[in-house]
């Protein structure tokens, strides 16, 4: 989720959910390699588990960076075989890696050589005229010889030309029943599949027939149901209470506007938290116009918070905020 699933986010995100495995957006090579380092792959203690996410083709290249991953304290190196944007096609990885299964292994087998930690993969089940009973099951057996155990699987193929990349997101049909398969038949590998899953019912579904789901626009345009995941998904415990979750997110706000962070780089992954919560618009348009302004501070957020909370008393929650705690 290029541009998304930032720091801010996994760590909102991370305080709906103690259990989730959480990831960052895709970092290429070159700019792990090259650019900078300490803004680009820093992240907070509070986020583990938590994968880094890469995106390349040089089997020397990827093993450096999760050498570097790895040093950094990720638990989890990933290679997104999966992402059909312009600008992954142009550096000959994401997705069109699925047209070169070979050097894909090739490089699951150097990054497995490189780091301790798990070395995974996120692909599609194919791209453009491929046979996804061919093309999946064919990346899946090489990577899997090369070592890899787990494969996250979003169930539709890749159109690299005449899609855009939100297109490629809606427009291919979802083929679940193959992930399925693939499981059924490759049942010694953790499979994980992804795309178009909106709710934990639909989750739940799912894991009668894989090992695990990813959440991506769903977790990300509607975070409150992140605070069911831990009791419905992992059978741990009662539901996250969002109020504590959102004292403990305003917490970590605190600390990053004293260090320069901009209200709106934290605010702008919260817009979806009260999704269908009285008052959510103007939690929305509060956040979203006053957030911005130069010298915002956590009165917008709190601001933000009262316009909700008599839709939050309606249900039973409480409502304020004091000097970082839930009312």
């Amino acid at each position: 989720m290029m541009d998304w699933t930032d720091r801010h986010c996994r760590v909102l995100h991370r305080m709906l959910s103690r259990r989730a495995l959480l990831y960052t957006e895709m970092l290429t090579t070159g700019a792990v390699l090259h650019g900078d380092r300490a803004r680009l792959m820093a992240f907070s203690p509070v986020e583990h588990p938590v994968a880094l996410q890469l995106g390349g083709s040089e089997p020397a290249d990827l093993a450096a960076a999760a050498r570097l991953g790895e040093a950094e304290g990720y638990d989890e190196i990933n290679l997104n075989v999966g992402c059909p944007s312009d600008r992954v096609q142009s550096g000959r990885f994401g997705a069109c890696l699925m047209r070169e299964p070979q050097l894909v292994a090739d490089c699951m087998a150097a990054m497995g050589a490189a780091v301790r930690v798990p070395v995974t993969v996120k692909c599609r089940i194919g791209v453009d005229d491929q046979d996804p009973e061919q093309s999946l099951f064919e990346l899946v057996d090489l990577c899997a010889a090369a070592g890899v155990r787990q494969f996250t699987v979003h169930a539709r193929k890749a159109w690299l030309k005449g899609l855009s990349p939100k297109e490629n997101r809606d427009v291919p049909p979802l083929d679940y029943p193959l992930v399925w398969r693939l499981k059924r038949e490759r049942p010694d590998l953790t499979i994980v599949i992804n795309g178009g899953i909106a709710s934990l019912d639909e989750a739940e579904e799912h894991l009668r027939h894989v090992d695990g789901v990813m959440l991506g626009r769903a977790a990300y345009h509607t975070p409150g149901l992140l605070a069911e995941a831990d009791a419905r998904i992992f059978g741990d415990g009662a539901p996250v209470d969002i109020m504590a979750a959102l004292a403990a997110y305003r917490d970590y706000m605190a600390d990053e506007l004293a260090r320069g962070t901009h209200l709106a780089a934290m605010t702008r992954h919260m817009l979806g938290l009260f999704h269908g919560v009285p008052g959510a618009r103007t939690w929305r348009r509060i956040l979203t116009v006053e957030g911005v302004k130069p010298g915002a501070g956590l009165e917008v957020l709190d601001r933000a918070l009262a316009a909700v909370g008599s839709g939050l008393e309606a249900q039973g929650v409480a409502s304020g905020l004091e000097a970082g705690q839930a009312a």
